[in-house]
């Protein structure tokens, strides 16, 4: 059974990572986490808030700022800690944080966080890369979850970046996800039991839904004529939504650290994990309108609209909603028309396109099959026939500290999925990567689920997508050229989704399906990546004040790397 705790989850819209600088100018912010009541779909449940919101707060800085975020988590009453507190990796944000759902536009980042809960807790940050310092991931496989009583630092930072447009008129955060109408504790039981969450009960912008009867309090506010940034991400659990304006259509701008090419869309599929940034002009007739999200590759479509209101405007939104796209086929057509911005800088201080990642020769190829299947009598998620298991010491300091080999053992898993699929095994998963080496991962969905996957401590080019069996001879039409560099990848039903990428960041990361019942039940594995120079240039040390626990907890601590 897995560890109870509280992991928490940031979303940060930022690029590569460094350790932060002083000298400039100092933001500070004080985040309380409680527990209290939301109902996004009129239904009351039990949630988890920030500063008493659900969502949590923006955060808005200029570039090299640095940002100070205390964060003190709190328990209402002792009333609550039997069942309040007894979440587990995957499900903590059901219906509270999705993930801390708070975006930090932050480029300098510094926080404190103080748990005062009486379970471990943990902060990861979804899409910041963390460059040599996995010690800092906040996921179980390298941090021992924070006690309660007990506080830990954590820093990052960003470079000033130019961006390839013109600074909109206002710059707006659309956080949209599914909702379950059961506390975590409810929807933790049902994947204890074996079975897996079905189908969500509705669909929430911004932890909100329209209920249509004329007093609806508008998400945005814009003015004609001009232009709007909205950042766009799915903190759901499970369910990949398509997002539409009604009357407007979408410029295409950034893609989770990555400058795109700007295509306009009527609307973008945003797989569980994914995020997106548009422009949207105000160019019609200045009355209310629908920003519009659904549900996709779902037997039963289920729509949330959230109101967009302009400035001096007379009149409601038309009832008549743009509709969605039919079929995954469209869906499959909308991935290919996206490019990378190759003369635009993004994350990098040299031009996208510089980076020639199509003339680099593949040294290792992992195809990757997910399963589910039943072990003991209980539904469990697999990757080429194993089911991860989350040993009592984080893999990075049982690697750190020597005795990896009385936690785990490397390469559990095959290059290939097994040819037998239907036997499962439970251990933890850490495939040896090779430092530097060019790499290409074959995700296969043999399943009628569509799947989501994050790479934690990297972006990749996500290269090729299609129907069907995966072969070699897919390689002719892969893009080798302007793929967008990302870290999260969509995979189809009954196919497959290819990416490329250097193990070149060393540390230990996480590569997890985003379908956040998979997750919990055993559909991720670990990256290990060691610099053979053990050296400053190519990791951090442990950092002073990093918490240690399992069997490493009484061990002296190792020599630090040489520069």
């Amino acid at each position: 059974m897995a560890r109870l705790m509280l992991i928490s989850m940031l979303f940060l819209w930022a690029g590569s990572i460094l350790m932060v600088q002083g000298g400039d100018p100092t933001l500070f912010f004080e985040w309380n986490v409680t527990y209290g009541t939301i109902a996004p779909l009129g239904v009351p449940v039990k949630g988890i808030l920030i500063n008493g919101q659900f969502l949590g707060p923006n955060i808005n800085s200029t570039t090299n700022n640095n940002i100070v975020i205390n964060v003190l988590v709190q328990q209402q009453n002792q009333a609550d800690s039997a069942t309040a507190l007894a979440s587990v990796p995957a499900l903590l944000g059901l219906h509270g944080l999705y993930r801390l759902e708070c975006w930090l536009h932050a480029d300098q980042l510094q926080h404190n966080v103080f748990n005062n809960l009486d379970e471990p807790f943990l902060v990861t940050w979804n899409g910041i890369q963390h460059r040599k310092n996995s010690w800092q991931d906040g996921v179980l496989g390298t941090n021992c979850p924070i006690p309660p009583g007990r506080i830990t630092p954590i820093n990052s930072s960003r470079l000033l970046i130019p961006v390839p447009y013109t600074d909109p008129a206002d710059d707006y955060t659309l956080l949209v996800g599914d909702f379950f109408n059961k506390g975590h504790t409810s929807l933790k039981k049902i994947l204890d039991s074996g079975r897996n969450l079905g189908r969500c009960d509705g669909v929430y912008l911004n932890g909100k839904v329209t209920k249509g009867d004329g007093k609806d309090e508008p998400l945005f506010t814009m003015e004609a004529g001009k232009t709007y940034k909205y950042r766009i991400c799915n903190m759901g659990i499970k369910t990949s939504l398509n997002v539409r304006f009604q009357g407007h259509t979408m410029k295409l701008i950034e893609m989770e650290g990555s400058h795109t090419m700007q295509n306009d869309y009527d609307s973008l599929d945003v797989y569980v994990g994914q995020c997106f940034s548009v422009l949207v002009t105000a160019n019609q007739e200045p009355r209310d309108y629908y920003m519009v999200a659904s549900t996709c590759f779902t037997k039963r479509e289920v729509t949330a609209t959230g109101i967009i209101r302009y400035k001096n405007g007379k009149g409601a939104a038309s009832s008549e909603l743009p509709p969605p796209p039919v079929g995954w086929a469209w869906s499959l057509n909308q991935f290919r028309t996206f490019r990378w911005n190759l003369t635009s800088n993004a994350a990098r201080p040299n031009p996208q396109g510089s980076y020639k990642y199509g003339s680099i020769n593949i040294t290792r190829t992992i195809r990757l099959a997910n399963t589910a299947q039943r072990v003991d009598g209980k539904l469990r998620y697999a990757l080429n026939g194993v089911s991860y298991v989350e040993p009592t010491t984080p893999l990075k300091l049982a690697e750190y500290y020597g005795v990896a080999d009385k936690v785990f053992k490397y390469d559990t898993i095959p290059d290939e999925p097994p040819s037998d699929n239907t036997k499962v095994t439970l251990a933890p998963i850490v495939l040896n990567m090779t430092h530097r080496n060019f790499v290409e991962i074959i995700f296969e969905n043999h399943e009628t689920a569509i799947q989501s996957y994050h790479l934690s401590g990297y972006s990749f080019f996500a290269v090729g997508m299609d129907i069907g069996k995966w072969s070699p001879e897919k390689r002719m039409n892969y893009n080798i050229l302007d793929a967008v560099s990302r870290h999260t990848i969509q995979v189809f039903p009954n196919s497959w989704s290819a990416i490329l990428l250097t193990f070149d960041n060393c540390g230990m990361w996480n590569l997890r399906s985003e379908i956040w019942d998979r997750h919990y039940l055993g559909q991720q594995l670990y990256a290990s990546v060691i610099s053979p120079n053990r050296s400053l240039k190519d990791e951090y040390n442990l950092p002073e004040g990093v918490l240690t626990c399992g069997i490493v907890q009484c061990m002296p601590r190792p020599p630090p790397f040489s520069s």
